[in-house]
C-alpha cells in the first residue's frame, strides 16, 4: 500500500494568529552525559496539522477523545478550491463531495459555504490552511461547522494528493480528556490498494 504524508512537521508549520509556538525543552541529553535522550514539548493543540473537534467552538460539543475513529478513518475525495469559497460555489462542489472531503489549495470558507457544507452530511472536513475560516469569519465558520458534529483537519499539506482521487484517509487525533482539538498525523493510501467492497471494520 502506497501512502502519502499529508502532514506538515509540527515545529515549522504556520502558527495560526496569536497561537504559542510549539517549543522543545531538552530533559536529558546523551552528548552531555545522560543515559538517554528525552524532551518535553510546550505547544498549542491547533498547531501544525491537528484536528478541531466540536467542544472548540461549540460549549457541549464533543471533546477530541470522544471523537470516533470511524470518523477519522475511512474514504475520502480531494477537491481543489483557492480562495474565499462561496455558498453558490460550495453548492456546485456537492455532487462531487464524500462524507469525508479534503480541500487542495488556499481556500477558506465563507459563512454561506459553511452553511451549504454543514447540510451536506460531511462528517470530516481539512483544509491546507491553518485555519478553516478567515480570521473575520472564524468564529461564525467553525460555529456551524463544528455544530452539526463534522470534525476539521487544518493545516495539511495536500502537495502530493490527487485532485479528484478518493483516498483512504487516516487522521486519528491523540487521545487527550475533554480537550477541544489535538494534532494528527493525517495519511492517504492511494486507492489502486484498496478494495471499497470489503468492510474496513471486520
Amino acid at each position: 500500500m502506497k501512502l502519502i504524508d499529508i502532514t506538515r512537521e509540527l515545529l515549522n508549520a504556520p502558527v495560526y494568529g496569536n497561537d504559542p509556538a510549539p517549543r522543545i525543552q531538552p530533559l536529558s541529553r546523551i552528548s552531555l552525559g545522560d543515559a538517554d535522550n528525552t524532551s518535553a514539548i510546550s505547544a498549542c493543540l491547533h498547531n501544525g496539522t491537528h484536528m478541531d473537534a466540536p467542544k472548540h467552538f461549540i460549549p457541549d460539543g464533543t471533546p477530541i477523545h470522544q471523537v470516533k475513529l470511524e470518523t477519522c478513518i475511512g474514504e475520502c475525495v480531494v477537491l481543489e478550491c483557492n480562495g474565499l469559497l462561496l455558498g453558490d460555489e460550495a453548492e456546485k462542489l456537492l455532487p462531487y463531495c464524500k462524507k469525508r472531503v479534503l480541500f487542495k489549495g488556499d481556500v477558506q470558507l465563507s459563512p454561506s459555504a459553511a452553511f451549504v457544507l454543514s447540510n451536506a452530511g460531511i462528517i470530516l472536513l481539512g483544509v491546507e490552511k491553518p485555519s478553516v475560516a478567515p480570521h473575520e469569519y472564524s468564529a461564525e465558520v467553525h460555529r456551524q461547522l463544528l455544530g452539526t458534529g463534522m470534525v476539521l483537519l487544518e493545516g495539511l499539506d495536500l502537495t502530493h494528493a490527487k485532485v479528484g482521487e478518493t483516498y483512504l484517509l487516516m487522521a486519528a487525533p491523540i487521545k487527550i480528556g475533554g480537550v477541544d482539538g489535538s494534532p494528527v498525523r493525517a495519511v492517504l493510501a492511494e486507492p489502486k490498494r484498496i478494495d471499497w467492497s470489503e468492510d474496513l471494520w471486520t
